[in-house]
């Protein structure tokens, strides 16, 4: 059974910054994704209960009201560091959502992990840098023939083979300059340790919690059912366009200063 109020019609007001739009979704939109259903009552978080509407069948019914207005906030602490001209680290590992996430990651030019989150990725930056330095000589002398000249076939395989294992684990974050300024987490049960490094480096996390996570642990816990694709590809669309949103505005501000520092100059000149 679906919850009556969510049949009702619903008008969700734009948020607007200057000209850029922030998250606006209408919970039909959602509910139609199956994002409403959690897990079964029995295997729920106890610090998901204000998020629950109801319990239809063993199963639990998430809030898609408060789902809307968490995602909006959510939307808008992207929309703020990527105008700032700041990282946004995607993770989602599950199987059934590793490609979606990597293709949205790639779309905006963003580091992302799908493959496996290795302990230490954010907190033991020493070791990733020196594994990630690694994979790029090892790119570096394989592009430019170097590897070639030294080296017989079967080297140049197990190299080769070497290389692809080092892009599965770090290829996604191989260009990412330093820390990231936030985390987007698909399944923050399934991906915990990386909510666990982010908490410990103080690092913001936005994360799909469904009725079996605590959503205490991130903050900005966006209330819905994580193992609908239908609604994770929603989800990442509205922080998707957030993130496009803050990139242009990011893009105006610096052509905007670019062109004082330009009339200032020539004001200078003139003198």
């Amino acid at each position: 059974m679906i919850p009556r109020r969510l049949l009702l019609p619903v008008i969700v007001p734009l948020t607007k910054r200057k000209e850029f739009i922030m998250a606006k979704l209408d919970p039909k939109v959602l509910l139609k994704t199956g994002a409403h259903f959690g897990h079964k009552t029995s295997r729920w978080h106890p610090k998901m209960a204000p998020y629950i509407y109801d319990k239809r069948d063993g199963t639990h019914i998430i809030d898609l009201f408060q789902t809307v207005e968490l995602l909006e906030e959510a939307c808008k602490k992207a929309q703020a560091v990527t105008a700032r001209g700041g990282d946004v680290l995607f993770v989602g590992t599950k199987k059934q959502v590793s490609e979606l996430v990597r293709n949205v990651a790639e779309s905006l030019n963003q580091p992302y992990i799908t493959e496996r989150w290795m302990g230490g990725m954010l907190t033991n930056k020493a070791t990733m840098q020196s594994r990630i330095k690694h994979l790029k000589t090892l790119e570096k002398e394989m592009d430019s023939g170097e590897m070639e000249a030294m080296y017989s076939k079967l080297e140049l395989q197990r190299f080769e083979e070497e290389i692809e294992k080092l892009n599965e684990n770090f290829g996604g974050i191989k260009d990412m300059d330093g820390e990231p300024d936030l985390l987007v987490i698909v399944d923050t049960v399934d991906d915990n340790l990386a909510v666990a490094e982010a908490n410990r480096m103080n690092i913001p996390v936005i994360g799909i919690v469904d009725t079996n996570a605590d959503p205490r642990l991130v903050e900005f816990p966006v209330p819905a059912n994580d193992d609908s694709i239908k609604t994770v590809e929603l989800i990442l669309k509205q922080i998707t366009e957030a993130i496009e949103a803050g990139s242009a505005k990011r893009i105006e501000t610096t052509n905007k200063a670019k062109a004082a520092d330009a009339k200032d100059a020539a004001k200078k000149e003139k003198k």
